[in-house]
């Protein structure tokens, strides 16, 4: 088991081996989600592609074909970076 200790002021030292395994260094975003008495931390802007089907198409209920995806990403881009 891995540990690490509690400041004074509430922060914590990421030890070296969890670092590695998510491949975050400094200046690194992590996220904190709850469920009952376990907390799991991971490196934001890691998705599944679970995640991004359902980021892209919440509504439909089939499955989208990787071109689909490929699709939708590229038309969301080009909707977010449009130059008015």
């Amino acid at each position: 088991m891995i540990t690490s200790k509690l400041t004074a002021q509430s922060q914590i030292s990421v030890p070296a081996e969890v670092r590695r395994k998510l491949g975050v260094g400094p200046g690194a975003v992590l996220a904190w989600e709850t469920r009952g008495d376990e907390v799991t931390v991971r490196r934001v802007g890691k998705f599944s592609s679970h995640d991004l089907h359902a980021a892209l198409f919440p509504i439909s209920p089939k499955k989208a074909t990787l071109a689909q995806m490929k699709s939708a990403l590229r038309e969301r881009a080009r909707r977010q970076h449009a130059r008015d």
